[in-house]
């Protein structure tokens, strides 16, 4: 099963992909969601886990493109430092199915994963 992270900081992105591989996951890594939406044409991912605040394309925007604008039927797992209840509200109206706030625990991320998987 391949998953598209969209992870702009650097250490976190290595810390998801180690997550991810260990659990036996195939890992597109991608700095941004311009990144992640050209890779998603490539790639096909069998689901994508984003951040939020990233530079050049948000998470909400990634969601957006590909929800609403594309109509690509893929979960998308939001893992964001962002836990007010707008955030979480907007990444859900947008198209989210699940969100994970950071610090994450290994298990829980993997858990999320295997459940919309």
């Amino acid at each position: 099963m391949k998953i598209l992270v969209a992870e702009d900081e650097p250490l976190i992105l290595r810390l998801i992909e180690m997550s991810l591989v260990q659990g036996g996951y195939e890992v597109i890594k991608s700095i941004n969601g311009f990144e992640a939406l050209s890779k998603l044409e490539m790639v096909r991912p069998n689901l994508i886990l984003t951040d939020l605040m990233m530079p050049k394309m948000s998470g909400f925007e990634l969601i957006e493109e590909v929800k609403i604008k594309l109509k690509i039927q893929i979960p998308i797992i939001v893992l964001s430092s962002l836990d007010d209840e707008e955030s979480i509200n907007r990444a859900t109206n947008l198209g989210a199915d699940d969100y994970i706030i950071k610090p994450f625990i290994r298990s829980d991320l993997l858990s999320h994963v295997a459940k919309l998987l």
